[in-house]
């Protein structure tokens, strides 16, 4: 960003613009959004090929003629441009990826235009550089900025808050266990560009630990009891029927940084002009939010296929800590990710035929006053899950339009600033809207457990 910033004139002509509507994820973020083109005043498309953009509305408008939607040129190497695409609308949703290497200017843009900006970002270390960066200035230009609402992390996002919920006082969650399995009919076939941000995400992983050294540490919450024991390598969750091994996903972190907010603000965040019933209605939900240790585990239900979750994290370990490596890895995807990640992404048919579940299986104490005793292990588990479509093309899309049309018709209600997601959409009627539209929210059971 120069030194001397312009000051660009607003005109708004759109509630939103979906930026990169033709790329694998976005153009299914164009046919849901065309869902809800009655109650949006007005959408519009923004990408380097306009060709490729008309192309994109026709394929998610069928069977129906393409609606009359506006088809911008934007490039996000461009500032001038990506400032003047800002100064058209209220909010940007952004999905170019890996937004590492194509999400700051963007980021720039809003604050500089006081645009809001919600991404389908999965990449912790960009998310907290944004946050460090232009946190204080969003603030001052009325800027909303969230990455991550997409199925990175919404689903553990509120699935974390959903169990916290269900522990009624006197009882508390000690730890809430997230087990993440992917089912389909057909094979499951992941987006490239998901494969390549996770594969920059190791070839930087100094990066985010020294961004994190140079900031101020955050608030940690009081959990109450122990911290949960590592445990082994490989668990059976016999519960739920999976075998399970730890995920280094965006998710576990993503829900560390709502719990440090909700640390530093106890209530949740104020809106900008926000109504006292509102007001009442937040400090009021957050008041039944209780912190826990969180973790994420890929699950299957066969051994077989935790070792191979197993040998495509150790290639892309080994792999994506040297340049040759990675190339190797992006060359290769469908070879070292065992047939997982392919350059070309999935079928409609695979996509269709896909679906997840996140289990969220919470171990606690009955009553607060048992942590006090020596000793004591939790004595209570509540499992609940979450469960929906395809993760990338149809779940992602449902949550990020829905974040949209929440902050568009309630931004009175929402704060200005960089924030993970969570502390945003806690309160807000997100979870109720994700389930109207496929994406459940059950409790399985409640149970004490043997000492």
């Amino acid at each position: 960003m120069q030194d001397k910033e312009e000051v660009v004139a607003k005109t708004i002509m759109y509630d939103l613009i979906i930026l990169g509507a033709s790329g694998f994820t976005g153009k299914y973020v164009v046919k849901e959004a065309l869902k809800f083109h009655s109650s949006l005043k007005s959408i519009a498309l923004a990408g380097r090929n306009p060709t490729k953009l008309t192309q994109t509305l026709q394929w998610a408008s069928q069977p129906h003629p393409p609606p009359p939607i506006s088809i911008l040129t934007c490039d996000t190497s461009d500032p001038q441009s990506l400032l003047s695409l800002c100064s058209q609308t209220k909010l940007i949703l952004n999905c170019v990826g890996p937004f590492r290497l194509y999400g700051e200017p963007v980021v720039a843009a809003c604050v500089q235009t006081g645009c809001d900006y919600l991404d389908i970002c999965g990449e912790p270390e960009f998310m907290e550089r944004v946050e460090a960066k232009y946190g204080e200035k969003a603030v001052q230009t009325g800027s909303l900025v969230l990455s991550a609402c997409g199925f990175d992390s919404i689903p553990a996002e509120l699935g974390l808050i959903f169990n916290s919920r269900q522990w009624v006082p006197p009882a508390v969650p000690n730890r809430v266990e997230a087990y993440l399995s992917l089912e389909s009919q057909k094979r499951i076939v992941g987006n490239f560009g998901t494969f390549e941000s996770a594969v920059l995400g190791i070839a930087n992983a100094d990066k985010l630990q020294e961004l994190r050294r140079s900031r101020p540490r955050r608030a940690r919450p009081v959990i109450p009891g122990p911290s949960p024991p590592k445990g082994p390598l490989i668990e059976h969750q016999k519960k739920i029927g999976l075998w399970a091994v730890k995920l280094p996903s965006a998710d576990s972190i993503v829900v560390r940084r709502t719990l440090a907010a909700l640390t530093e603000n106890p209530v949740g965040l104020p809106g900008v002009n926000e109504s006292a019933e509102h007001s009442e209605n937040r400090e009021a939900f957050w008041s039944t939010v209780k912190p826990a240790h969180f973790g994420v585990k890929i699950g299957s239900k066969s051994l077989l296929g935790v070792f191979r979750f197993i040998t495509v994290g150790m290639f892309m370990g080994l792999l994506g800590r040297f340049a040759f490596g990675r190339w190797l890895l992006l060359k290769f995807p469908s070879i070292f990710s065992l047939g997982w990640f392919r350059k070309k992404g999935p079928s409609d048919d695979e996509v269709r035929s896909a679906s997840f579940k996140m289990w969220f299986v919470g171990c606690g104490f009955s009553n607060s006053s048992l942590v006090s005793e020596a000793n004591m292990k939790p004595d209570m588990e509540i499992i609940t899950r979450v469960m929906g479509p395809e993760i990338g093309y149809l779940t992602t899309p449902i949550i990020l339009l829905q974040c949209a049309l929440i902050l568009l018709s309630q931004r009175d209600n929402l704060p200005n600033g960089v924030f993970p997601p969570g502390i945003v959409f806690g309160p807000t009627d997100l979870q109720e809207r994700l389930q109207e539209n496929g994406i459940s929210f059950d409790v399985i059971s409640k149970s004490s457990l043997s000492a």
